[in-house]
């Protein structure tokens, strides 16, 4: 494997960091994400900007947001000559990302076609695909890279045990698209466990979804039991309306698909 040369400060627990060194999967993801001088993208995390600056090289304006204070003045100083890169020091999870553009006056055309790309640590990786899933309709493409078992989870089909809440959340927001495994010696240092790169295509916004989310909330809340007795304490008329939406009520949560989600949720708001 071509790695990378690493410099800058050591890598944070406490943040989840795994820098990714390895040139081969570095190439892919920007491969995957597409990037042409048309683009404008996000990288979340860029960490000491080894996929950063592949992206840079393509020409589209890159908008960095980096929480850990350490990396600033390096990321700083390595970009200061080229001005097609933005770095902000902020939280992920607390962006508002139309609003993070719209304040730094990018073109229309550019704002069009924005992009977005990240390495994430598994402790936030389930509060930010809830935060994306909100913002998804200011996103082209998103190309994300999770620990291995998260992707396992957020694709896991109707029947797997690994189906759950995020399963559907991330389903009914985005088609997902698995691209290719990395294993644990191209990040420094090496992780336990091998991560995976999803490419993530919205889906548009459709009416109904807080409602949909307040469902598969209480569908999910105890996995081991069936649809009906998760139900029952949160909706009144579960009943009717498992029957209005033709479902099954021993079935368990993981063996509903995302058609059976929205047709129960409908008929949730028919019965109430």
């Amino acid at each position: 494997m071509k790695m990378v040369h690493s410099t800058g400060s050591r890598p944070k627990k406490s943040l989840g960091q795994n820098f990714l060194i390895d040139a081969i999967f570095i190439d892919r993801i920007v491969a995957a994400v597409d990037a042409s001088s048309a683009d404008l993208i996000c990288e979340i995390g860029p960490g000491r900007g080894a996929l950063t600056e592949r992206l840079v090289r393509t020409g589209a304006e890159i908008v960095a947001v980096e929480l850990d204070r350490k990396l600033i003045d390096p990321l700083t100083d390595r970009f200061k000559a080229q001005p097609n890169f933005h770095l902000i020091e902020q939280d992920a999870l607390t962006v508002d990302f139309p609003k993070l553009f719209a304040d730094r006056n990018f073109s229309i055309a550019r704002l069009a076609s924005v992009k977005l790309v990240a390495n994430l640590p598994f402790y936030i990786s389930t509060a930010i695909l809830q935060r994306l899933s909100a913002q998804r309709e200011f996103f082209s493409t998103l190309v994300l890279m999770f620990q291995k078992e998260v992707v396992d989870r957020i694709t896991a089909d109707p029947g797997n045990s690994e189906r759950g809440f995020l399963t559907v959340i991330v389903e009914s927001a985005f088609q997902i698209e698995r691209l290719f495994d990395v294993p644990p010696n191209a990040f420094q240092p090496s992780p336990k466990v091998w991560s995976s790169v999803v490419r993530l295509i919205p889906k548009p916004v459709a009416a109904g979804e807080d409602d949909l989310r307040s469902l598969l909330s209480a569908g999910f809340a105890q996995k081991r039991k069936t649809i009906s007795n998760n139900l029952k304490t949160a909706f009144p008329k579960y009943a009717e309306a498992l029957a209005l939406a033709a479902i099954d009520p021993k079935l368990r949560a993981e063996r509903l698909t995302l058609e059976d989600w929205i047709r129960l949720s409908d008929a949730i708001r028919s019965v109430s």
